[in-house]
């Protein structure tokens, strides 16, 4: 009976071992991939996580994009009461949880006492994470994205710093080069940063020229209202120049309309983000995005 606890326990330590080393594994691709901005590997970012399957910035959401194999899981971040930061897009509770008010009105201890509400509105089990608890979490399996967190960067750099998860997160912000420099100059050698662009702009070239000259960032996050946008044309030399494209397929605004609801009933609606290289797409159906991506080649 002894020896076999013993050969129980030697194989639970074994499956262990090579669950750990495939986390690792797959980490470093996502890694690598991340920071090539000429993969022909499209990027896959889930919008607040997978919010048709849990609460948006719940700790499941996040949890559902690690084993549908998602590359990057874009979440919101608010400051509390007592200086804390938590997962919440908007600066109120009231949409997000059956409570109301603003989450800046609130200490940590307080808001993990309220549940997380469903699309529909209906309470939930999930309750409101910290920053620190969804970096744990994603640590080694998933990369992140910090929205609305430009205004707290310090703070976050320095839950990342805690966590020890600065490789996998990217901090973004409608800014110049010059203008973040001043501000955060002392963390751009230390964490990825993506300057955030809507088209059409008359000084996107200048913006995108001066951060490309300098050092180009990991990426740059376009809006594009209109696919009839002229600077759609420049996204291949970016590209050439170090830096991803990132824009968004949520809804129509963000990229003249091809939209992930036009894409659940016409997937092809894809095509138009491979054929104007754009290498990270964030969505509101990524298990959809995953599987038409890999039907082309372009996704592991």
């Amino acid at each position: 009976m002894k020896s076999y606890y013993l050969l129980l326990a030697n194989i639970l330590i074994s499956v262990s071992c090579i669950s750990q080393n495939t986390q690792k594994l797959n980490l470093e691709y996502l890694i690598q991939n991340l920071e090539n901005s000429k993969s022909k590997d499209i990027i896959v970012v889930a919008h607040r996580g997978d919010w048709r399957n849990a609460p948006e910035n719940s700790l499941q959401a996040i949890q559902y994009c690690i084993d549908m194999g998602v590359d990057m899981v874009e979440i919101d971040v608010r400051e509390t009461k007592d200086g804390q930061l938590v997962l919440m897009h908007d600066n109120t509770i009231d949409r997000t949880t059956k409570k109301k008010g603003k989450v800046k009105d609130y200490t940590l201890e307080e808001l993990k006492t309220f549940h997380l509400v469903d699309g529909l509105g209906m309470k939930t089990a999930h309750k409101i994470p910290s920053l620190e608890e969804a970096l744990l979490l994603a640590k080694d399996k998933i990369l992140i994205n910090i929205d609305k967190g430009y205004p707290v960067f310090e703070k976050c750099y320095k839950v990342m710093e805690q966590t020890n998860t600065l490789n996998l997160v990217i901090m973004k912000g409608k800014k110049t080069r010059a203008d973040v420099e001043k501000e955060y100059g002392q963390y751009l050698d230390k964490v990825y940063f993506m300057p955030q662009i809507k088209l059409p702009n008359p000084n996107a070239k200048v913006i995108v020229d001066d951060y490309l000259e300098k050092d180009p960032p990991i990426a740059f996050a376009f809006g594009v209202p209109q696919d009839t946008i002229q600077f759609i044309q420049y996204f291949d030399d970016i590209r050439d120049k170090g830096s991803s494209v990132w824009v968004n397929s949520l809804w129509e605004r963000h990229n003249g309309g091809h939209d992930d609801e036009k894409a659940a009933l016409d997937p092809t609606v894809y095509d138009w983000y491979i054929k104007n290289n754009i290498n990270i797409i964030q969505t509101d159906r990524p298990q959809l995005l995953l599987d038409y991506l890999r039907t082309k080649g372009l996704h592991k």
